[in-house]
């Protein structure tokens, strides 16, 4: 009974796909999920393309505190996330 349980939590797992944690700090999710670095420089984030600002801004920045500092609408952000197989948290 105990291996069904953990099949079943291995097949919700994999039907969720990519989460994308909007608590989560830039360099937090560009570590889980690299191609993140790739879809935020096309929104027009374009330092996080740097390496050095990735590890520093990064760290306590989060894609909504950017989006705001970066006059970048949110909506738009979340829907180019979605439109790449990312569900948003």
């Amino acid at each position: 009974m105990l291996i069904i349980k953990e099949a079943r939590l291995i097949g919700e797992d994999k039907i969720m796909g990519k989460i994308l944690d909007l608590s989560k700090s830039v360099y937090e999710l560009c570590r889980e999920y690299p191609e993140i670095i790739d879809i935020m420089k096309d929104l027009g984030f374009e330092s996080i393309a740097n390496p050095a600002m990735l590890n520093t801004a990064g760290r306590f920045m989060t894609i909504e505190k950017g989006a705001e500092m970066k006059k970048i609408d949110l909506e738009k952000v979340k829907e180019a996330f979605i439109n790449n197989g990312f569900t948003i948290k």
